[in-house]
């Protein structure tokens, strides 16, 4: 007996989630991991590490459902919305008897999180013009316990229909739990189904401080539910699953300066954005799909060989499960620019 044979089946089989960081790189303009190019100050008190944190510590669940528009007992904080994922996973679903649905292209971590846990998944995949396919989710809710949802969706950047989310809530009621993974919602907060909650007891919205506050590193995440799926989650979640600095830097990032400044940092990576639609947009055999987050997917005749010539010449991005695709982090604009130039005249070089 090998220590690989004493894992589980389930692991032995598993492919990890490709992560920006998994796949490496060697380069000076990093646009592959939809990170934010702003590095902000905080100040960090060491006085009370030897002290273990609060499992939810009580300032930074007020601070976060002041800033959602909730109520306190409404909100759960963990170690990005990745656990978040997890918990509801292990919270809802019983393992080799129910499943999991989601509608790719989309975030990866819903599924692998599921067979993680000897889950199932179902995969409904997304329209034509990457909306909910209702039809085909209704008629595989069977054994299903939650429903992820990504709007804005990563990797395809479109806005999921409201009317489909509404449509899916009312279908799924008392029968499984629709998530929201609004990770990228700071960028179009109009668009947040918040005020969904009250109408819905089976929607949990997940949300994190990775993107718009420009705190990847932190892992500091957020769910949004009803008080009876919050206190759920609080049965499953790690005793300390919030260190002491990370609240502190937290609370920082969601004081009235922090919110102002990540406004700010938000209208700059929009108009960033902007700037490489328009700029992409104009070349020739080049497709740039509407966005709504900090990232625009972009269609190329030669997708795999763009994408390596970049990668070679350390502008580093990241390919997509959609057919001749890069997925483009927004970057500040001296970054937005080298990227936009070195298509251009690759592009130039092939005609």
């Amino acid at each position: 007996m090998t220590i690989t044979k004493l894992a589980r089946k389930t692991v032995q089989a598993l492919t990890p989630y490709q992560s920006a960081r998994r796949l490496g790189g060697c380069g000076d303009i990093w646009l592959n991991a939809n990170e934010s190019p702003f590095a902000n100050d905080y100040s960090i008190s060491c006085n009370r590490l030897n002290r273990y944190s609060s499992c939810q510590p009580e300032a930074l669940l007020q601070a976060y459902a002041d800033y959602a528009g909730v109520k306190k007992e409404q909100v759960l904080t963990s170690r990005g919305a990745d656990e978040g994922i997890e918990l509801l996973i292990r919270t809802f679903c019983e393992p080799n008897k129910d499943s999991i649905l989601y509608c790719p292209p989309t975030y990866g971590m819903y599924g692998i999180s599921a067979e993680t846990f000897d889950i199932g998944n179902k995969i409904v995949p997304l329209t034509a013009d990457w909306q909910l396919d209702l039809n085909a989710i209704e008629a595989n809710l069977d054994t299903v316990k939650v429903v992820f949802v990504c709007s804005p969706n990563n990797p395809t950047g479109n806005l999921i229909d409201r009317t489909d989310i509404e449509r899916l809530l009312a279908m799924t009621a008392n029968r499984a739990i629709v998530v929201m993974d609004e990770a990228y919602i700071d960028f179009c907060p109009e668009a947040s189904t918040v005020d969904l909650l009250a109408d819905y007891p089976n929607l949990v919205i997940l949300r994190t401080l990775s993107k718009a506050f420009a705190l990847a590193g932190l892992r500091c995440g957020f769910t949004l539910a009803s008080p009876e799926i919050i206190e759920l989650l609080l049965k499953v979640i790690a005793p300390y699953p919030v260190p002491i600095p990370v609240a502190d830097i937290a609370l920082q990032a969601l004081s009235p300066g922090g919110l102002a400044r990540t406004k700010f940092q938000v209208l700059d990576l929009s108009a960033n954005r902007a700037y490489l639609q328009a700029g992409l947009g104009m070349l020739e055999g080049v497709k740039v799909y509407d966005g709504y987050g900090n990232y625009l997917l972009v269609e190329f005749q030669d997708a795999d060989r763009l994408f390596q010539a970049l990668w070679e010449n350390g502008i580093i991005l990241r390919r997509s499960p959609v057919p001749n695709c890069i997925r483009i982090s927004v970057g500040n604009r001296d970054e937005c620019e080298k990227t936009l130039a070195f298509i251009r005249e690759q592009l130039v070089q092939t005609r």
